[in-house]
């Protein structure tokens, strides 16, 4: 009995083993740089339904659809413009919140002073299916929402936790950032994210966050990171469940890609997570395909 209990342990144990080796040895490589135009400084990509969008900052915010195929970009032709009666709205998005059947939210970082020291963050809800038929927010923003619980910006992203879906959002600085999750429901009414019920939970997280990347399958949150101040690649997995419940990051895996060193803006997985492209706000080689092994 003895024996067989002893078997059993080992054998649980050899699983977690693997379990903890397979995440560790996450490993990412550039495959392939690309230049897209007319994206202004490209702040994000999102891959949704089959199909490629990246958004940037150009003369005014927008967001272009592409065609996957292979390891290239196709243009649709679709162009979208957060633009509302011809005024700029969303002049610098900062990530996209997505998931079918629920509010999408919109992420706005606003300059404050021409040094670059304060930024007011602002989250939006639109109406996605709209705004897209549309190709701009007239008719589709249904609400603007003051995230004054940040500490500076936002990069909202459906997680989920506790089996219910939230939208979490991060700070960019340096100082006591975090990562927090908002009521979904609660946030798509409110005018200001420090309003009763809205934060569900947060954690503290490093510095220099530009966007997030939920995986599902796998409970882990992507950090879509700076190494510096606006420079550098940083990709910092995070087992959520652990962050979550000790109120701190906590890292499965952090890759660096040392080949380059402009200013990561965004990320996103392809079908099956062995792929991804990663933005930047650089003209020259901002889309760029990437290779991930997960053992």
């Amino acid at each position: 009995m003895k024996k067989i209990l002893l078997t059993s342990l080992q054998g649980v144990i050899l699983l977690c083993l693997c379990s903890m080796m397979g995440k560790d040895n996450i490993s990412m490589k550039l495959e392939k740089p690309s230049t897209i135009d007319s994206l202004g400084a490209c702040q994000g990509a999102k891959f949704l339904d089959g199909d490629v969008y990246l958004y940037g900052d150009r003369e005014v915010g927008m967001l272009r659809r592409y065609k996957l195929q292979h390891d290239s970009l196709v243009y649709t032709q679709q162009e979208c413009l957060f633009t509302e009666n011809g005024k700029d709205v969303i002049n610098h998005p900062t990530g996209i919140a997505y998931h079918k059947g629920m509010p999408t939210f919109i992420g706005n970082s606003v300059r404050l002073n021409k040094e670059g020291t304060a930024w007011k963050a602002i989250i939006y809800s639109i109406n996605w299916d709209g705004f897209l038929k549309t190709k701009t927010l007239d008719g589709n923003l249904l609400n603007t929402i003051e995230d004054d619980a940040c500490i500076q910006g936002c990069r909202p992203e459906y997680v989920q936790a506790d089996g219910k879906w939230y939208v979490a959002t991060a700070d960019y600085g340096n100082k006591q950032n975090e990562v927090r999750l908002y009521d979904p429901a609660l946030l798509a009414k409110a005018k200001k994210t420090t309003e009763a019920g809205i934060v569900y939970k947060k954690f503290i997280c490093g510095p220099w966050v530009q966007n997030m990347v939920w995986l599902n399958d796998k409970k882990i949150l992507l950090l879509i990171q700076n190494r510096t101040e606006g420079r550098g690649w940083r990709f910092t997995y995070l087992d959520f469940e652990k962050s979550l419940n000790s109120g701190k990051e906590y890292i499965l895996k952090t890759v660096d890609v040392d080949q380059r060193t402009d200013e990561l803006e965004g990320f996103t997985f392809l079908p099956q997570v062995k792929k991804g492209i990663a933005v930047t706000s650089s003209r020259k080689d901002n889309a760029n395909f990437m290779n991930i092994q997960w053992d």
